[in-house]
């Protein structure tokens, strides 16, 4: 229990516990949706014992959060608990599989086919040969904790895209999701590495990769407390957050993107494509990060479906006259899909018969109960109050949905949607080398912290990024900040410009890549600071100015999803440097919930 409370930090809507009973000829389970609390006082009025088990709190993909769904799960038999991180793709053909076999299911999961797949191979073999067998016909990802009463000593662990450490400690052993479950038993750890098993007992730890050949591995010392571990070693959660978004995007673009067919797949989330090939307009609402996400996906609807988008904030939305009727799609964005403002918004728009396309990141929220569908961008539990990786996936996920309008509407041939697919599917290896030189951008940040004042400009695509980068920045440093429209900087805020003013300047490769040079012409004319985010391979631009943070080149669509990487890095190390509160800025909340 006190395992699981230490990984409340990311993210959960049920939660459960089975042990082997000291008897050893049954398994017991309690768990319930809700709060681990919730499992506490079950506990309480029933308590477990034994001296093996597997907790799980349950992040829900596959299947509402209840009772019913929270893990552990069993075999026919009970005698096979099971818990279980990540997605079975291919679940479905092998329940129906296992079904045809006779077996019976008791949830909506993909892990549930786990369970019972392990207890089709145990017949005749040893349970880690079982478990091996089990995981050959899996696709997706896994980190397993497996049980059985025919075997009461032995706890397997296995993983592949999923994070699994194995706990060395005196006169035990455990396997957790994440290191902060066992450090306040053991420092000794064991990280397992893809496509590994585990079998531990209380003296005991093998490992062996998925063919059954032995591995040998040290063990590491972990010297973090458990604060620092749940940030993984980083110093905050934000910078967690940041260097995540690689992985993220990679497992959100698995996901949608059919391996064999270059097919986007959105399953039962997104509305029917009847519904979908009627729209003739589309709405955006939402507030804040998630409204910047909603001006760059209006380039992409606009550019690859030719369908008039119009994007508001929620609080403005509301209280307009609504020019929607039922030919209008809003697409509704929030992180936690509890933002009222947003709620609100959709509630109108319902009213006035639009259909109402969510895409939210917590599964049950609100917002996904009161929409017609959800589309979950699957970003995990984001800690830092100033978004970062709710972000990039919501932008990202307005990119997929709209290839996959313009896929059934017939606004692009297939061989551009698969051009832009592919530019995407290299997206992660590109953030990833922007993540290798943030100590370069760590040290230009700190060289602006100084300043009063920052102006964030950009043009088309990048006009979201640079409100996107001034948000960030006085979200968390408390740094005055504007983001313009390049071209809107004569209008106004060129009187501003001076030495005490730092002008973040988006100049990546684009059609208006020559008018950005311009502006940044007229800013050192009157001796503004400039930092400039720009394609490598730039020559011109260093000619211009000294402060330049270059990103991998890529196509203008997709650049936000590389172009808000150093403007995050930007504004978290100016905060750092200023001694702000990163995480907890002041007067903020991660979800607003009033109006």
């Amino acid at each position: 229990m006190n395992g699981l409370k230490r990984l409340e930090y990311r993210g959960y809507d049920s939660s459960g516990i089975a042990t082997i009973l000291s008897n050893k000829n049954s398994i017991s389970i309690r768990k319930s949706p809700g709060k681990i609390r919730v499992l506490e006082g079950l506990l309480g009025k029933r308590p477990l014992s034994g001296t093996i088990g597997i907790a799980h709190s349950r992040w829900a993909t596959h299947g509402a959060p209840n009772q019913a769904n929270a893990h552990p799960h069993l075999d026919c038999k009970g005698e096979i608990a099971i818990v279980h991180n990540g997605i079975i793709e291919n679940f479905a053909r092998l329940k129906d599989e296992l079904q045809k076999d006779g077996h019976k299911f008791t949830s909506q999961t993909d892990t549930e086919v786990i369970a019972h797949l392990i207890e089709k191979f145990y017949k005749n073999s040893s349970l880690e040969e079982a478990v091996r067998k089990a995981l050959a016909r899996l696709e997706g990802s896994f980190a397993l904790g497996v049980i059985s009463i025919r075997e009461p000593d032995k706890l397997i662990g296995a993983r592949l895209g999923s994070p699994l450490v194995i706990g060395r400690g005196k006169d035990e052993n455990l396997l957790a999701s994440d290191v902060p479950a066992v450090l306040d038993l053991t420092k000794e750890v064991i990280f397992l590495n893809e496509n590994e098993m585990a079998v531990l007992t209380k003296d005991n730890c093998r490992i062996q990769d998925l063919n059954g050949r032995v591995v040998f591995r040290n063990t590491t010392r972990i010297n973090w407390n458990v604060s620092q571990a749940e940030k993984q070693g980083y110093r905050h959660f934000m910078l967690k957050e940041i260097n995540e978004q690689p992985a993220i995007v990679e497992n959100l673009l698995k996901m949608r993107i059919e391996k064999d067919s270059d097919r986007i797949i959105f399953g039962g989330e997104c509305l029917s494509e009847a519904r979908l090939s009627k729209i003739k307009n589309i709405a955006i609402v939402a507030c804040g990060t998630a409204y910047h996400a909603g001006l760059a996906g209006r380039y992409a609807l606009e550019s690859v479906c030719n369908i008039p988008v119009s994007v508001d904030v929620s609080s403005e939305f509301r209280y307009r006259n609504l020019l929607i009727d039922k030919d209008t799609l809003v697409i509704a964005i929030s992180q936690s899909g509890e933002t009222a403002d947003t709620l609100a918004g959709v509630k109108e728009a319902k009213a006035h018969g639009a259909s109402v396309l969510a895409i939210c990141n917590v599964l049950g929220s609100t917002l996904t109960r009161e929409s017609d569908n959800v589309i979950y961008t699957h970003a995990g539990p984001e800690i830092g109050v100033a978004s970062t990786k709710a972000y990039i996936v919501q932008l990202l996920t307005l990119y997929l949905f709209a290839l996959y309008l313009a896929q059934l509407k017939g606004t692009l041939p297939q061989k551009a949607i698969k051009k832009h697919l592919d530019e995407l599917k290299g997206i992660p290896r590109k953030q990833r080398e922007i993540l290798k030189r943030q100590e370069k951008i760590a040290k230009l940040a700190r060289r602006h912290s100084h300043f009063g004042s920052f102006l964030y400009l950009g043009r088309g695509v990048n006009f979201p990024s640079a409100l996107e980068g001034a948000l960030k920045l006085k979200e968390i440093s408390y740094i005055p900040a504007e983001g313009y429209a390049a071209g809107e900087m004569k209008h106004g805020p060129i009187a501003l410009i001076d030495e005490y003013r730092a002008v973040v300047c988006i100049a990546c490769e684009s059609r208006v890549y020559e008018k950005m040079i311009s502006n940044i012409q007229e800013i050192r004319a009157r001796r503004g600071k400039i930092i400039a985010i720009a394609s490598s391979g730039d020559d011109k631009i260093g000619k211009e100015i000294k402060e330049v943070v270059y990103i991998p080149r890529c196509g203008e669509l997709f650049s936000p999803l590389l172009a808000a990487l150093p403007l995050q890095l930007i504004a978290y190390h100016i905060a750092v440097k200023r001694g702000c509160d990163v995480d907890q800025p002041r007067n903020l909340a991660k979800s607003v919930t009033v109006e």
